[in-house]
């Protein structure tokens, strides 16, 4: 099918607040320095929802969303090297081009080359390759993994060793690597550290196992949804605590609980009050507190500013800092070699015509991840 039009199925988001529509759409060919995939496998995040419900800024619509995705290469453009027809491959969400001042630089992650377009929903060359009905769709992210193919940038897709199961390493797109990479590349976590991590979904389980990784020596689950306990101490959590059990403000019991604070703290819910809480959890000092989860827009952050001059440090992580295309076939290798869990983030799978039942799982709070097969 190289060089013609694909006629597939996607899972549509025609308005924001709207059930996904499953549609046969349109995929074009991939032009210059694109490529064309065949998803395998993707899973429903909490960014996929968040857009979905209009409350995300550079949300477009009708847009077929999805970005934790794992497939093959169904055919490239002109001039792609990296990868070709055949190949199996994750699609990322943050690329890796190797040539802009971002990617020069070992402090970021963050490659700027087609943030514009991607911003808008389109491909670098300001187009899209999906319609449906003869309208135009926007893409998502720069991945659109709700489809049963897609078209990326070239500096977009990370190819990675063909035997692992793609209805497990597509999680390695976005929530797993994130909260992983937020302990080792963002925070430096070190042996023997005092850890505490505020939100027990996907993000907060990866971070957990990035803390068990790095060595600390205690690390405090929190949340206010007791269900999640178990599933935390399995990934390492020491023990796990609910802030509606105490009349005093969470940091306040964790300074108890650890002699003055934590030194490290993550927030991987994306809510400005325990992102305050996170920090003021910290140890004065040294304490280093990590802004994982995603706030809604025009959410502000705030504290009283002698929390900082007396030692702490606030940070933030995107795709736990992982400069993209050369990181992720590293942690498919290491999943791959057990050092990392995968496996046991997946608490569903669903065919992909159950997509709604997927986003379903996830407001339930029941659910990790669910994994739907195409």
């Amino acid at each position: 099918m190289a060089n013609q039009v694909i006629r597939c199925k996607a899972a549509v988001a025609w308005e924001a607040g709207k059930p996904l529509s499953i549609e046969e759409i349109e995929v074009a060919p991939p032009k210059a320095h694109e490529v064309r995939i065949k998803i395998i496998a993707t899973a429903v995040c909490h960014t996929d929802a968040y857009t979905l419900s209009g409350a995300d800024p550079e949300g477009c619509f009708p847009v077929i969303l999805g970005h934790e995705g794992a497939g093959i290469v169904e055919s490239v453009g002109e001039g792609v090297t990296k990868v070709k027809a055949g190949d199996t491959v994750i699609p990322l969400y943050i690329p890796q081009c190797g040539e802009c001042k971002f990617c020069l630089n070992p402090k970021t992650n963050l490659c700027q080359k087609i943030r514009v377009t991607q911003g808008k929903g389109l491909m670098p060359d300001g187009t899209s390759r999906f319609t449906c009905k003869g309208k135009s769709l926007f893409h998502f992210m720069g991945t659109s993994t709700f489809s049963e193919y897609t078209v990326v940038a070239d500096i977009s897709v990370a190819k990675i060793d063909p035997s692992a199961p793609l209805d497990k390493v597509c999680l390695l797109g976005c929530g797993i690597s994130t909260g992983y990479g937020a302990v080792v590349n963002t925070a430096k976590v070190e042996p023997g550290s005092t850890c505490a991590v505020f939100g027990l979904g996907g993000v907060g389980l990866a971070v957990i196992m990035g803390c068990k990784v790095a060595g600390a020596s205690r690390i405090i689950g929190i949340d206010i949804n007791k269900d999640k306990f178990v599933k935390a101490k399995e990934f390492g959590a020491s023990e796990c605590i609910n802030p509606q059990d105490f009349s005093k403000p969470i940091q306040e019991v964790l300074i108890e609980m650890t002699d003055g604070g934590v030194d490290y703290s993550f927030e991987c819910i994306g809510n400005v009050k325990v992102m305050r809480a996170a920090l003021e959890a910290a140890h004065k000092g040294w304490g280093v507190s990590v802004v994982v989860g995603v706030a809604a827009s025009g959410e502000e952050i705030s504290t009283r500013p002698f929390q900082l001059v007396t030692g702490r440090t606030w940070k933030g992580t995107a795709f736990g800092g992982w400069k993209s295309v050369e990181s992720v076939p590293k942690l498919v290798s290491e999943y791959m070699s057990k050092k990392i869990k995968v496996n046991e983030f997946v608490t569903d799978n669903l065919s992909f015509d159950q997509i709604n039942k997927a986003f379903d799982l996830m407001h339930s709070g029941k659910s990790i991840r669910t994994v739907l097969k195409m």
